[in-house]
């Protein structure tokens, strides 16, 4: 164990909850017109889990022009910075690099504001991560689908499963120049639908499952969005396909016209 896990152990040990990590930024960059890769790198990343990429994560904002310094006491127990909820996209131990995808929506919004601006030295607080969504890749067939918001969690998903898995999967991206290079095993196909206003509802990726040749075998799915469209696809799964619900990862990401804390308390009253 480094000096440096040894001080974060001591701490959490103390206060009995672990402080929020302060992760400071290596690059930033588009890595499509509507998609920001941010990569942190640096000591705070001494011991993060090897095999997270999925899992989601508490990410902790500062104010338009905060100091780092100030920023950290308010991590140690001032005002609470706003918080929103991201995936793990890619974590090297070797190198202690960890890379968050941002959709990118201008200042709609302040995580998408904040990487907007992202440059070498911005920082922001971290806590987590969960672990990966999908563990057990057991399935004869796979159905993957997502939007902008959960394309992290179904690519990290896809490059997960062993070689020879397969199946279909389904992005809706808003415009062609956002397909992205995913490293999914040959067998599962890719599709991608344009959907130019995420804000509109759509009903392209329940029409184009319900227009697949459903296949013999045992199904296992990974499929997150915008709470909507995942309604309707979560009543298909288990009502008409019959999927079991342990073998289907589904979950709202989003919902039109609701910022993150209400679409928290939404999906809370939903429960």
């Amino acid at each position: 164990m480094s000096l440096v896990s040894k001080m974060k152990a001591v701490a959490q040990k103390a206060t009995g909850r672990r402080k929020p990590l302060l992760l400071t930024v290596k690059e930033a960059f588009y890595l499509t017109p509507n998609m920001i890769r941010v990569v942190f790198s640096g000591p705070e990343l001494d011991g993060f889990p090897v095999g997270c990429e999925g899992g989601n994560c508490k990410l902790m904002l500062p104010e338009p022009g905060e100091t780092k310094d100030a920023f950290d006491a308010r991590l140690s127990g001032g005002p609470a910075p706003v918080r929103r909820t991201y995936t793990v996209r890619h974590y090297d131990a070797d190198t202690q690099e960890l890379a968050i995808d941002f959709v990118a929506h201008g200042d709609n919004g302040p995580a998408s504001a904040w990487a907007s601006s992202a440059k070498p030295g911005s920082f922001l607080g971290f806590a987590g991560p969960s672990g990966p969504k999908v563990t057990n890749f057991d399935a004869d067939w796979y159905l993957v689908a997502a939007d902008p918001s959960a394309i992290p969690v179904a690519a990290a998903t896809l490059e997960a499963m062993p070689s020879d898995a397969k199946g279909v999967a389904i992005f809706e991206i808003t415009t062609d120049a956002d397909q992205q290079e995913i490293d999914a095993p040959d067998g599962v196909a890719l599709h991608w639908l344009v959907h130019p206003n995420p804000q509109s509802p759509s009903d392209a990726q329940e029409q184009f499952i319900r227009s697949l040749e459903w296949p013999e075998g045992r199904v296992q799915t990974c499929i997150a969005g915008e709470s909507g469209v995942i309604r309707s696809l979560r009543d298909f799964l288990r009502n008409e396909a019959q999927v079991p619900r342990d073998q289907t990862y589904i979950s709202g990401y989003w919902k039109i016209g609701l910022i993150e804390d209400e679409h928290q308390q939404f999906k809370r009253n939903e429960s």
